[in-house]
């Protein structure tokens, strides 16, 4: 999972332009809303509305327009859309499998995106369930390595029940059940452990190794669907090489 973790780092130092900004500002509001409308508006006691709460605020989201997401979800503002949540399933290039995570208002709109990048790179769509078994839903952490002490950080996760916790010198990553998002979360902010990334998110069950030109294609197929507006998140079990990251990093 590290070279997926790097790749959100290099995308976060290209920078965002001021379209892009905006398109992640309504990602981030929809998120609040699906969360607030799930849970309520309460961000202590509602764990996604806090790691969407805490994503905008990292993202720079203005104050007003969260709390128009928040009001959105929980009903009292009535001017918004119905949005709802739905992952479509299908495969990039060279077999590399692909759960694409959207909130939207039009699911015929969104799939028929969806099916046109997919299908366009020599991919496709797929039935409910044919991708899912490939993958299994964790609350991931990923912290700077630098000057941080592992073994305080090791301890700290298993005792919050975590199933696995790297270390590459780079990043301390720590992998465990959905349910122990909000104990590992809260522990960590305690300890004044702070996650450049921190979110519930679909980990491949075994990756699929390409050759670096290969690679890149299939990166460019993802790149594309997650500038979809519809699109949250897209999740592969394609491994990001050092040589692929490099020529990323580059581009």
């Amino acid at each position: 999972m590290s070279g997926h973790n790097k790749w959100s780092t290099i995308k976060r130092k290209k920078g965002v332009a001021d379209a892009k900004r905006g398109q992640a500002f309504t990602r981030l509001a929809r998120e609040i809303a699906i969360a607030a409308r799930e849970g309520g508006s309460d961000l202590e006691s509602n764990f996604k509305l806090r790691l969407a709460f805490d994503r905008a605020r990292a993202e720079n989201m203005p104050k007003d327009n969260i709390e128009r997401a928040i009001k959105r979800g929980t009903g009292e503002d009535k001017d918004g859309l119905a949005i709802e949540r739905i992952t479509y399933e299908g495969y990039a290039s060279n077999g590399v499998a692909v759960l694409v995570d959207c909130l939207t208002e039009n699911r015929n709109r969104t799939l028929s995106e969806i099916r046109h990048v997919l299908t366009r790179s020599g991919g496709n769509t797929a039935e409910v369930g044919s991708v899912a078994w490939q993958f299994k839903h964790v609350s991931y952490f990923s912290i700077p390595a630098e000057n941080v002490n592992f073994d305080k950080v090791f301890e700290l996760a298993v005792e919050c029940g975590a199933e696995d916790i790297t270390n590459d010198d780079e990043y301390i990553e720590i992998f465990a059940p959905v349910e122990n998002f909000k104990e590992i979360s809260d522990r960590l902010r305690e300890a004044g452990f702070e996650p450049d990334e921190s979110d519930l998110r679909f980990l491949p069950k075994q990756e699929i190794g390409l050759d670096k030109e290969k690679t890149l294609k299939v990166m460019q197929v993802i790149e594309a669907l997650e500038d979809l507006d519809d699109v949250q998140n897209v999740y592969s079990n394609i491994e990001i090489s050092e040589e692929a990251l490099a020529a990323l990093e580059t581009e």
